[in-house]
C-alpha cells in the first residue's frame, strides 16, 4: 500500500514517517498534490503553521475534498487535522473544508498545550485496543466542529473539553501527536493502516468486479482471471 506523506515545506517528518512505515507500507513524503491524491492514503503531518499549510493547498480545494468525502483514507495529525476544517483564527487561509466547523484559539491561562493528557475515546476503531488513552499535545488552537457527531474522541485541559480527534467517511482527524505517544500512539497508526488496506482492498475487489461485469475480465481457455485491481501490494495483510 502507498501511502503519501504531503510535505508543506516546514520538514520534520521523519518521525511520523517512520512510524507509519513500521507497518509494512510504503510511504512516500510529496508537495504535489496531484501525485498524493492517486496514492492509496493520504497523511496531512502536524508541522508548521495554519497559514503557511493552507497555502500549500490548490486554489481549488475541491479535488482534494472530493476525494476524502469519496473514500480516500486519511489522516490528520494536530494541524493536519486542523486542515480539514474550514478556517482558522490562527491565520487566513481556507482549509480543506472536509469537516464544517473553524479552529480557535484555546482560551486557557497557558497556551500552548504541551505534554501528556487523557483522551476520552467514543468506540471508533483507529482506538481499538488502546486502553488507557493517553496522547501527547502540542498545541495552541483546537478545532470546533460544526456537528459534534463528527466527534470520536475528546480531551480536556484547564477544564475546557475540546475534540480529541474527529472523522468523517475515511478521514481521521487527531489532534494530538501518535508518532509521540509511545504504545497508545502506535497502536493508533497500525489501527490506521489496517482501516486504510481494508478500504483499498473492498475497492479494488469492486473494481475488478466492474471489470469483469463489462467483459473485459472474461476467463481465458485455463479459466484464470486479473487480480482485482492489478495492485499486488494491496491483498490482505
Amino acid at each position: 500500500m502507498r501511502v503519501a506523506l504531503f510535505d508543506y515545506g516546514a520538514g520534520n517528518l521523519h518521525s511520523l514517517g517512520k512510524a507509519i512505515e513500521a507497518e509494512g507500507v510504503d510511504v512516500q513524503v510529496t508537495d504535489d498534490w496531484a501525485a498524493a491524491l492517486v496514492m492509496d492514503a493520504l497523511v496531512l503531518p502536524g508541522v508548521g503553521a495554519f497559514g503557511q499549510a493552507a497555502r500549500s493547498l490548490p486554489d481549488d480545494r475541491a479535488p482534494i475534498r472530493d476525494a476524502l468525502a469519496g473514500g480516500l483514507p486519511a489522516i490528520g495529525i494536530c494541524l493536519g487535522m486542523q486542515l480539514l476544517f474550514d478556517g482558522s483564527d490562527e491565520s487566513q487561509g481556507d482549509g480543506i473544508g472536509l469537516v464544517p466547523g473553524r479552529v480557535r484559539k484555546l482560551d486557557t491561562p497557558v497556551v500552548p498545550q504541551m505534554g501528556w493528557n487523557d483522551v476520552e475515546t467514543l468506540g471508533d476503531p483507529v482506538f481499538a485496543g488502546v486502553d488507557p488513552a493517553v496522547a501527547y499535545y502540542a498545541n495552541s488552537y483546537v478545532c470546533v466542529p460544526d456537528h459534534e457527531e463528527d466527534v470520536i474522541a475528546w480531551s480536556e485541559y484547564a477544564g475546557k473539553r475540546y475534540a480529541a480527534a474527529v472523522r468523517r467517511h475515511n478521514t481521521w482527524g487527531l489532534q494530538f501527536h501518535p508518532e509521540k505517544s509511545s504504545h497508545a500512539g502506535r497502536r493508533m497508526l497500525a489501527n490506521w493502516v489496517r482501516a486504510a488496506r481494508g478500504v483499498v482492498v473492498a475497492r479494488d475487489v469492486v473494481a475488478g468486479r466492474e471489470v469483469l461485469a463489462a467483459g473485459d475480465g472474461a476467463a481465458g481457455r485455463d479459466g484464470d482471471y486479473p487480480s482485482p485491481g492489478g495492485r499486488p501490494e494491496s491483498g490482505v495483510p
